[in-house]
């Protein structure tokens, strides 16, 4: 009885936090502020009251994962080839150059102002670089964007994640072994890309012919074979060393056009997953922050690097890349506004916290205040930087 009374208090605690994340949901949308700024300030609290509650980073490495395959996934298919081929040119603009770019000028930044070396700069601007599907996916999903505004900001948070997260794999490479240069970071970047788009584009093929030739008697079983490949095509990317996050957008991508049977029913159970997914990967990334450990200069630091992103970053970056775009002046400057950080960024440090690389602590701390900062500032004046730009968004 003893073990029954020890589960039950475990499925209390769960669907009591699952309930109050509904409430906080309703909040948000009240407030304006992504409920992701609720999640993650709520564990991190809880944390603090309970440190028995906290994860290690191998855990909240491996449920972010898993939040990220399903939640990218999800993204992929919302989009579909069609919406994504209208503004491939800039998604794949923003996704990639973009990426880079911003990172290397986060990495000038930080070195200059905080006396961070090349190596601790480039991690930090690595990290911070990617937008967050989560969020972004979470504050446009349940709005009709007008133009190609909502399909730019959605198709590169979907893009550069991969992106960020093989530059992050490659800057780990280079922090954590001595004679190494930085082709390391290029070889691995390529690698990742390559293998993890080509199997990507793979899985999307036989998911379409799957959808087209086989068809099950349930909608459930539908459902789950959605899901069954989503995690196929992140393993065999994944094993054969490649970015298996890219695989599955783009084969999400691919998948997204497709009318199978219970298609309303299979979109309903990847949208609620898509947000299970979200309140998971943020309240287990908000239980490994110390709160009270976040010293006033990391506050400081990380509100200084938020606004120096947010205002000087990826308007510099995105407007030079946004230039032969054919865009209104209000669409650009809130494509540039709207690109907000969130889940990502976090475990990214996570991952330079767990192969302990110089100063890792201090990345993550850094991030978090950078993360914390954008959600609630940038997510929370979305909308009204969509009225403001005269952006249509209902």
């Amino acid at each position: 009885m003893h073990d029954l009374t020890s589960f039950g208090l475990i499925v209390l605690v769960v669907a009591g936090a699952l309930s109050l994340a509904m409430v906080t949901s309703k909040l948000s949308a009240r407030v304006s502020i992504p409920s992701a700024a609720f999640f993650l300030v709520a564990a991190a609290v809880a944390s603090d009251l309970f440190p028995s509650l906290a994860f290690s980073i191998t855990t909240v490495e491996r449920v972010g994962t898993v939040a990220l395959i399903v939640i990218l996934f999800d993204g992929g298919s919302s989009i579909g080839w069609r919406r994504f081929r209208v503004a491939a040119v800039p998604i794949t603009a923003l996704g990639t150059i973009g990426t880079f770019a911003t990172a290397g000028v986060i990495a000038l930044f930080t070195h200059w102002a905080f006396g961070l070396d090349w190596i601790v700069s480039g991690l930090l601007g690595a990290a911070i670089a990617p937008t967050d599907p989560a969020v972004m996916f979470s504050v446009l999903g349940d709005r009709e964007v007008g133009g190609r505004t909502g399909t730019i900001l959605e198709g590169e948070s979907g893009a550069n994640d991969p992106v960020g997260i093989a530059l992050m794999i490659g800057m780990i490479e280079l922090a954590t072994h001595a004679n190494a240069s930085f082709w390391i970071v290029v070889r691995v970047f390529a690698e990742q890309m390559s293998i993890g788009l080509a199997i990507g584009i793979v899985g999307g093929l036989v998911e379409q012919q799957l959808m087209r030739r086989v068809v099950f008697p349930s909608s459930g079983l539908h459902t789950i074979r959605t899901l069954a490949l989503a995690g196929l095509v992140y393993g065999v990317a994944a094993v054969a060393h490649g970015s298996g996050f890219l695989a599955v957008f783009v084969a999400g991508l691919m998948v997204g056009d497709m009318r199978p049977p219970f298609k309303a029913e299979i979109d309903a159970f990847q949208d609620g997953l898509s947000t299970l997914a979200e309140i998971v990967v943020f309240a287990a990334l908000g239980l490994t922050i110390d709160l009270s450990g976040v010293g006033a200069g990391r506050w400081a630091e990380g509100l200084l690097l938020a606004a120096f992103v947010a205002f000087v970053a990826r308007p510099l970056v995105l407007g030079a890349l946004l230039a032969p775009v054919r865009l209104r002046g209000g669409e650009r400057l809130f494509v540039m506004w709207g690109g907000l950080k969130g889940a990502v960024p976090i475990l990214l440090a996570a991952f330079a916290l767990g192969r302990h690389v110089t100063d890792a602590q201090r990345i993550y701390e850094t991030v978090f205040v950078v993360v914390l900062a954008s959600v609630v500032v940038q997510g929370g004046t979305i909308a009204v930087a969509a009225r403001r730009l005269g952006v249509e968004m209902s």
